[in-house]
């Protein structure tokens, strides 16, 4: 038997000045053939688990691509093409399974539906091949994508700590598809709401309760895989936002059941899917009334995992303004500070016109900028491998990084886009986060992976950025509507 096993990923920001070329997914994970196998066979990602599945099995492996990027706009039509067309060519060669590790909301050039789009063109090459995907747990699911595959599963976890374990299962499920013990049939409920990332986590209610309704239905005898997405509300195509998909062993009026019933307990805690913040210096003045620390503080509005420019310098001047002590900050794009520091050496005073760099148009923001003056601390090469729960192993490559050092904040400095979910980001420029008095990152939920063990207590800074939760601010022009809660009176 010959499994063919790809990765391709990206979560697509549509309100992103970013452009998402091919260069980006360089800078994050680009890996074709043996080399795409060699990095990814050892770590805790989907495609691993496929693999160790295809080596149970003594099938062949073809792994024609891995290519994952880190959030922004939309894929440039080049970048989309290299690496569907990477896989659709070893389709066309010949393989008798193919195990997919797809993420569910990236929109290219040519598509807004980067997934379906590329699952239908699988299907034309090879009407009757079996294939499994995972997808992420921000997935805006489509009828394109659950009608080209044989079996789709979502993440059950955010932060994702269960990649390699949803890749296992639903891998499981279409291997025993061709050995004829199972027969998948899936289902998917599509509910007209857009719900806010920030009550997304899944060790908060509501989205904890769905979890469990999942894993119950899945201990019925007929279900497969259950799944809830929460969608990716910053993407500007019409099947954005939260749904269901269960997959059943021949039994399609089970997983039309199973699947309402989730979508059901999910359209009836809507309420508490939207997100109501405070006002910035509130949320300061709160941080420095805390005695316990490390105290988080979450510039979630300017999250590159979800799209930010991550240089928007308001929240870290607030703080600045508002004498904050003993803060470190992860992290700050800008290359041209980075070389600025490494021109000047490790020890040099200086003053820098940090971040601010990027213009918003989508939001009518401009470039702002912030004059900081400090020490270089700590130069690097931003090389370091994770250690924690999420993307075990992946080698990370943040660019040429810096430490800037205010005297009461510590400012990690980056070239490459990076969130901040593993310690790693601290510890492999010489911070160790745990002594802190205050973390300072541009995260939203994935930072609990690596920090909520060390953090006493978690604030939300509202500030600026592509990733606000402020949906109303944002121009949807495809998105279906109604949709709650950007319309009243919404009937599901």
């Amino acid at each position: 038997m010959k499994i063919l096993i790809a990765m391709m990923k990206h979560e697509t920001n549509t309100f992103s000045p970013i452009v998402t070329d091919w260069q980006r997914f360089e800078n994050w994970s680009a890996h074709f053939g043996h080399k795409a196998l060699a990095f990814y066979e050892h770590t805790g990602m989907p495609v691993a688990a496929y693999t160790k599945l295809a080596r149970e099995a003594g099938a062949d492996i073809v792994f024609p691509v891995a290519a994952e990027a880190m959030p922004a706009g939309i894929v440039t039509a080049e970048a989309y093409d290299r690496v569907s067309d990477a896989i659709c060519d070893a389709v066309v060669a010949g393989c008798d399974l193919a195990l997919l590790d797809l993420h569910g909301a990236m929109v290219a050039e040519t598509t807004l539906d980067g997934e379906g789009t590329l699952l239908e063109r699988i299907r034309s090459i090879a009407p009757d091949l079996p294939i499994a995907v995972t997808c992420d747990f921000h997935c805006n699911l489509t009828r394109k994508m659950v009608d080209n595959c044989t079996a789709l599963i979502g993440y059950k976890t955010y932060p994702h700590v269960d990649m390699y374990q949803v890749g296992m299962q639903v891998g499981r499920i279409v291997l025993d598809s061709v050995a004829g013990k199972v027969h998948p049939v899936m289902v998917h409920t599509q509910l007209p709401l857009l719900s806010h990332t920030l009550k997304q986590g899944t060790d908060d209610q509501p989205v904890k309760s769905l979890i469990t309704a999942c894993r119950e239905a899945e201990t019925r005898d007929s279900v497969l895989a259950a799944t809830f997405f929460g969608g990716f509300p910053l993407a500007d195509v019409p099947d954005a936002g939260s749904s269901t998909v269960v997959v059943a062993d021949a039994d399609k009026l089970v997983a039309e059941r199973q699947s309402r019933d989730i979508a059901d307990l999910a359209w009836r805690q809507r309420a508490h899917f939207v997100y109501h913040g405070s006002s910035l210096p509130e949320t300061i003045d709160e941080a420095k009334r805390l005695s316990e620390h490390p105290v988080i503080l979450l510039d979630h509005a300017d999250n590159c995992g979800s799209g930010g420019t991550q240089d928007v310098m308001a929240v870290i001047r607030e703080l600045i303004e508002r004498d904050l002590d003993g803060v470190a900050v992860a992290a700050v794009c800008d290359p041209e500070a980075v070389v600025h520091m490494q021109q000047a050496g490790v020890g040099a005073e200086m003053t820098l016109m940090l971040g601010g760099k990027t213009d918003m148009p989508s939001l009518s923001l401009e470039a702002k900028p912030l004059q900081v003056k400090g020490t270089v601390r700590v130069l690097t090469d931003g090389r370091w491998t994770v250690r924690g729960p999420m993307y075990t192993g992946v080698q990370v490559d943040m660019g040429p990084s810096a430490v800037f050092d205010t005297g009461k904040v510590k400012i990690v400095v980056v070239s490459v886009h990076h969130e901040p979910w593993d310690l790693g980001v601290f510890t492999s420029v010489g911070i160790q986060p745990q002594h802190e008095k205050y973390l300072l990152l541009k995260s939203r939920i994935h930072y609990r992976a690596g920090f909520a063990s060390i953090g006493k207590k978690t604030l939300l800074c509202d500030g600026e950025g592509v990733t606000t939760s402020r949906n109303e601010l944002l121009d949807f022009q495809n998105l279906r509507r109604p949709i709650y809660p950007l319309d009243e009176d919404v009937v599901f």
